[in-house]
């Protein structure tokens, strides 16, 4: 892993700072690094926000995990390690940037080993902003988003154990077990990217299945460590969905209202003409999905208030549970779901 200068600095200057401050070190530089992450998302420029708030958080992190590191390698002696910071400190040199790499990468082995993954669950009935906050959070802690439905189409591609179970249950038109679904995610966490946490989506929708969850990830040592819900009243939503159009290959989402494509005209009515619904990137069509409509939406709802309170209800003991406005601007949503990510 290469670092840029900046943050080859900023991990230095964290590694020195540990070593006269043992204590509180990493909870201070980690405590920094969130409100300055939280400083850059509410930027006007949402965009670009996100890109500074996840560089900031990233570099924060390779030096708190370096901090982390250094706090736990109590066989150093200070001799040694003052001679390291001097040697980092010579930054145009090749042998520092190898030490400062190493450093980190022992340390990161020691965070991903020692320290709990993230482990969220993220909620909201559809139109509350999954498909919006969901990216944004990866692109922050560099955890992935998990679909079900993604983590299946895969497995079966696969053809691995779980996957052709799956797909020889489907072919026989049956439904999907809890027990294969929660498979296939024991599966998927065993790869890398998921090794500090992964963010799940569509699942658990029961709490039967939750409990399973639960039973799963306590096999593996770990447990749900943030549930996030986001918030909409249920008459919002019907402007919301039903004016979403969607690329069907990339996800992308748009709205008639809140963010059109470019290429839309309205008819006389003002409705959009489907022919100039587009895609900006690619210019190939949009689509309506086709339980976006005001009629589908009342049964989802119910489902979906129905499903969800007694897992919520499942969670709270444990004090995991946050709840997010995401009824006002997004700037505001955003704010408010750093604040929920905080471990404080």
């Amino acid at each position: 892993m290469l670092f840029t200068n900046a943050t080859r600095r900023l991990t230095v200057n964290s590694i020195r700072s540990s070593l006269h401050h043992r204590h509180g070190g990493y909870k201070s530089f980690f405590s920094s690094a969130n409100a300055g992450a939280g400083a850059a998302a509410s930027s006007s420029n949402s965009r670009l926000a996100s890109s500074s708030a996840s560089s900031l958080l990233l570099a924060s992190t390779v030096g708190g995990i370096a901090t982390l590191g250094w706090y736990y390698s109590s066989s150093e002696s200070s001799s040694s390690s003052s001679s390291f910071i001097t040697q980092c400190d010579a930054s145009s040199s090749d042998e520092s940037q190898q030490r400062v790499e190493e450093a980190v990468k022992q340390a990161q082995e020691k965070f991903e080993k020692y320290w709990p993954r993230n482990i969220m669950i993220l909620f909201g009935p559809p139109g509350a902003g999954k498909g919006t906050h969901g990216p944004k959070i990866e692109n922050l802690l560099g955890i992935p988003q998990l679909s079900t439905g993604d983590m299946l189409r895969a497995a079966v591609a696969a053809q691995t154990e779980v996957g052709k179970k799956a797909q020889a249950i489907m072919k026989a038109g049956g439904l999907v077990s809890d027990d294969i679904v929660v498979g296939i995610i024991r599966d998927r966490i065993q790869q890398e990217d998921c090794k500090l946490g992964f963010i799940l989506d569509g699942f658990p929708r029961t709490l039967e299945q939750a409990k399973a969850l639960d039973k799963m990830l306590a096999e593996e040592g770990a447990a749900v460590t943030k549930v996030i819900e986001l918030q909409v009243p249920d008459e919002i939503l019907e402007e919301r969905i039903c004016g979403r159009w969607i690329h069907k290959s990339s996800g992308r989402s748009y709205h008639v209202k809140f963010a059109p494509p470019k290429s839309m005209k309205v008819d006389g009515d003002g409705k959009p003409v489907k022919e100039t619904m587009l895609d900006d990137e690619t210019g190939e069509p949009l689509m309506q999905r086709p339980d976006d409509t005001s009629s589908a939406l009342v049964k989802r709802l119910a489902g979906y208030h129905g499903e969800t309170v007694p897992i919520l209800k499942h969670y709270e003991p444990n004090g995991v549970v946050k709840t997010v406005n995401a009824n006002q601007k997004m700037d505001g949503v955003w704010g408010e779901v750093l604040a929920s990510l905080s471990r404080k």
